[in-house]
């Protein structure tokens, strides 16, 4: 029998590829710069040789987000079992004979397992497997990662640390060495808005680093904020870097220099795609002008804008926002208990161009009730608070 060996996942599409092969698949979801990682992943590789009934498959976990998402992926090491396209089984930490006993389940009828030797596949095992799990199960001891700090003890030192500069940047490296491509693009961006920003290397400390996803609701790197909200991530940021949208917000949040000119950038120009801040001022004193917005796409936007008693304007879906300001908004519309749609400015290039001018309102999420456009993310937020926004709703 041909000795199998452990597949490296590059893209969504190739993983998809690899499960149509229809075998039995274990996905390991990893970091190279864990330790623990590194030594489940010994394990993993030897299975895999004494496995061939089995696809083995090693998923870098920061590097496929997509699929880091779609299998709830937080912490590494993390073991997925898929049979029939199905998940049957997962594992998380470090734990060797669970690990083995696991992959016999997968990939070894019922009546092969023993029960008092999870490491054994069926058949005899490899001696080097049975190091392996013998001498991490006691380097190891009860098999679990280690103990977090208190949940609210490292909420309130992220709290802390994401409003420690109106504009913080949470990186791979710093803004002189970036330690990734996306970090280093989005510092770029930064850099080319003319913009102020403190950086925090989540290289530097993991609990930071792990706790960060969760507080944010967001899984990768790297993650701006802007006056303490999550404002996105790479893709984002960059997205509204290259659309002006970026420039825009930070003008409301008064970030911008006030002497900013087009040859901020660090190359002496900005990106022809992004307008220069005297272009911006023109553009918001005549933002409001109906003409600008030709009658087929007015018509339009009026029509979405009515579709629904309480309309969101935002980015992404309410069940998968795409940028900080819009999760927040979408948690106060779930607090209130409203039914409400939704508009996903981010497929519809001309509506979230166009309703900037219909509204008067320069940036988004947009939360508009009865057609009546209610305001942007900091209105909502303290209409919220207030109570106001209830009445609103209610009426």
């Amino acid at each position: 029998m041909a000795v199998s060996s452990v597949k490296d996942v590059i893209s969504k599409a190739h993983f998809d590829a690899l499960l149509k092969e229809g075998d039995p698949a274990v996905l390991h979801f990893w970091a190279s710069w864990c330790q623990a990682s590194n030594q489940m992943d010994a394990v993993f590789t030897q299975l895999c040789t004494d496995t061939p009934q089995a696809l083995f498959l090693r998923v870098e976990a920061e590097e496929q987000p997509e699929l880091s998402e779609l299998y709830g992926v937080s912490a590494v090491p993390y073991f997925v079992f898929i049979k029939d396209g199905v998940v049957v089984d997962q594992l998380e930490g470090v734990n060797p004979p669970e690990l083995a006993h696991k992959v016999a389940k997968l990939a070894v009828p019922p009546s092969l397992i023993s029960a008092a030797a999870p490491a054994s596949l069926g058949r005899s095992a490899a001696p080097a497997v049975l190091e392996a799990v013998q001498e991490l199960a006691q380097a190891n001891g009860t098999h679990k990662l280690k103990h977090a700090p208190p949940i609210e003890m490292l909420d309130s030192r992220l709290e802390k640390l994401v409003k420690l500069k109106p504009l913080m940047l949470f990186m791979k490296g710093n803004p002189d060495e970036p330690k990734c491509g996306f970090s280093r693009k989005v510092v770029g961006a930064l850099m080319e808005e003319g913009v102020e920003f403190g950086s925090f290397d989540i290289l530097s400390d993991e609990e930071v680093r792990q706790g960060l996803k969760t507080f944010s609701n967001w899984p990768t790197y790297p993650q701006l904020y802007c006056s303490g909200e999550l404002l996105g991530g790479g893709d984002i940021v960059l997205e509204m870097h290259k659309s002006g949208e970026l420039r825009e917000v930070f003008s409301e949040k008064g970030l911008l220099p006030p002497a900013f000119t087009s040859t901020s950038g660090t190359n002496g120009t900005l990106d022809a795609e992004v307008p220069p801040a005297s272009t911006t001022t023109e553009a918001a004193d005549k933002v409001g002008e109906p003409e600008k917005l030709s009658e087929t796409l007015k018509a339009r936007i009026e029509t979405v804008v009515n579709s629904e008693p309480v309309l969101l304007f935002m980015k992404g879906s309410p069940e998968e926002p795409r940028c900080g300001f819009s999760r927040k908004v979408v948690d106060v519309l779930k607090e209130e208990k409203v039914p409400f749609g939704s508009f996903d400015i981010l497929s519809d290039e001309d509506v979230r161009q166009g309703l900037k001018i219909y509204s008067s309102w320069p940036t988004y999420p947009q939360l508009y009730v009865k057609g009546e456009l209610i305001g942007g993310y900091d209105i909502v937020i303290e209409m919220h608070k207030t109570g106001e926004l209830k009445q609103i709703l209610q009426e």
